[in-house]
């Protein structure tokens, strides 16, 4: 029981983590877990997809307060490329959300969406649908199952 919760919690930080600047592979973490094969692989897609989830919703709530900062010396990302992500994101809008499980970009669309004021609802539904999408075909990958 308790390695059951440590080994959740473990995957559930590395997938929240995962969507910062922090270079850790939630995808590794949660292979691992599959092929020991102590833990239901429906719960741990579950786990690493809420964690992911949730962490990316920390990236939206960060873009919604980003712009007061936008022409500060000491913030770390230009006005203009602010502005270049958030053409693009209107340019291909919400369903770009699809690609938030790409590594380097998907991590910044979820903050340029904050930014644009994308609707939380609509978000958090596309971002789960990519993030359990990726963790689906991980696990199945993983499990020979296809």
């Amino acid at each position: 029981m308790l390695g059951d919760l440590a080994a959740c919690g473990g995957l559930f930080l590395t997938a929240f983590a995962a969507t910062t600047v922090l270079p850790l592979q939630s995808e590794a973490v949660l292979a691992g877990l599959l092929v020991a094969g102590s833990h239901s692989p429906a719960a741990l897609i579950l786990v690493a997809t809420v964690g992911n989830v949730l962490g990316s919703v920390v990236n939206w709530l960060l873009g919604r307060g980003i712009d007061r900062f936008r022409d500060c010396k000491w913030f770390p990302v230009k006005s203009a490329a602010l502005d270049h992500a958030a053409t693009r994101y209107r340019r291909y809008g919400r369903w770009s959300l699809l690609l938030s499980w790409v590594p380097v970009i998907g991590d910044p669309l979820t903050v340029v969406a904050g930014v644009l004021r994308e609707p939380l609802w609509s978000f958090v539904a596309i971002v789960t649908m990519a993030k359990a999408g990726r963790y689906l075909i991980l696990a199945a990958v993983t499990l020979n199952v296809i």
